[in-house]
């Protein structure tokens, strides 16, 4: 039988995975809190869309408003959710799909930021399993419209990195490292929280920043001023994910311990990852921007309390000053207030 797959949060990521696992012919359903966005899912399938014309697709899809989850109760349990909601509401959404599971159901977290012991808190550790979404910038651009702009990953570049947060090899994580080959490739990783302070290390240059000048992504690498400030974060990250104990993973092209030492003023690290940050935004469109620019762009909150925020806290409780972070952090939420518009001059001198 085929596992009921079900994704609370079917946004920019959750929409492009559930559409694309859909399009393979997997058991899907999508739950969504935007009303407009569900029903252009009903009436017209979602629309993914990629950086070539091969990966446009119209997939018919199984989309639901939350109001409607109710009606789970009379169909077959759910043996794997995926939370693709933003960090914020994690826990909203782990206890709304938490009912439905079957009895070996779990949960995976299919989100930026490092939400599995939110996810644990509510249905346990045995329920919560971790998957990393490497280089994969995808957008929800208008209702049922999905769109990634970066290149797929193949051979070239894991996208997903499923793993159990106690690090082994399990069936479960094997069968969801399969599912998502669907979509792009694959793998299961021992390492969930290095990978996590990985991919974290990598919002953290971007999102806020991005968020906080209105740049995209290759105008943000491609400037020397905005280029710095990103390196600066990526650095400051790399120490606080270390001295936590983390084993942080290869990012993009760039090695921890250089970038780290980038940020520290070392020439020749500095030289090594400013050509790392040139040479990836010649592979993105122009048009593609991280998802907390996204938010601000469309007025909603963002998540920069769970990546430049948390980046800071953490810090902050281990002796790790992130002082760059906590400006970000606080520019970002400045933004988001409507207090200032996004330019590049809020992070002029810093």
């Amino acid at each position: 039988m085929k596992k009921r797959i079900v994704f609370v949060g079917a946004g920019a990521l959750g929409g492009y995975v559930g559409g694309h696992l859909t399009r393979a012919g997997h058991d899907v359903t999508l739950i969504d809190p935007w009303p407009e966005h569900v029903e252009a899912m009903r009436k017209n399938g979602i629309q993914l869309s990629g950086t070539t014309a091969a990966e446009r697709y119209a997939v018919p899809v199984n989309a639901l408003h939350l109001t409607e989850v109710q009606d789970f109760v009379k169909q077959k349990p759910v043996d794997v959710a995926f939370v693709a909601v933003k960090s914020y509401d994690t826990e909203w959404a782990t206890l709304l799909i938490r009912q439905y599971l079957a009895p070996d159901g779990f949960i995976v977290s299919l989100q930026n930021c490092i939400n599995e012991e939110r996810i644990a808190q509510h249905v346990g550790w045995g329920r919560t399993v971790g998957c990393i979404a490497s280089l994969i910038a995808v957008e929800l651009y208008e209702p049922g419209r999905v769109k990634r702009t970066v290149p797929m990953g193949g051979d070239r570049h894991t996208v997903f990195r499923v793993g159990e947060p106690h690090g082994r090899v399990t069936r479960r994580v094997e069968e969801v490292a399969e599912i998502l080959r669907s979509v792009d490739s694959s793998k299961v990783t021992t390492n969930l929280w290095g990978e996590r302070w990985s991919k974290l290390v990598v919002n953290s240059m971007r999102n806020g920043l991005s968020a906080a000048t209105g740049l995209f992504g290759n105008q943000r690498d491609a400037l020397e001023g905005p280029r710095w400030v990103s390196i600066r974060l990526g650095s400051e990250a790399v120490r606080v994910g270390q001295a936590l104990g983390f084993h942080l993973e290869r990012m993009l092209g760039m090695e921890p311990e250089v970038l780290a030492r980038a940020g520290e003023g070392h020439q020749d690290a500095l030289t090594e990852i400013t050509n790392v940050l040139r040479e990836g935004a010649k592979k993105r469109s122009d048009d593609q921007r991280p998802s907390m620019a996204q938010d601000i762009a469309k007025g909603r909150r963002t998540e920069t309390d769970f990546i430049n925020g948390y980046v800071a806290a953490r810090g902050a409780e281990i002796g790790i000053p992130a002082p760059t972070h906590a400006k970000m952090n606080d520019t970002v939420r400045r933004v988001e207030r409507g207090e200032v518009k996004p330019s590049p001059q809020l992070i002029a001198g810093w």
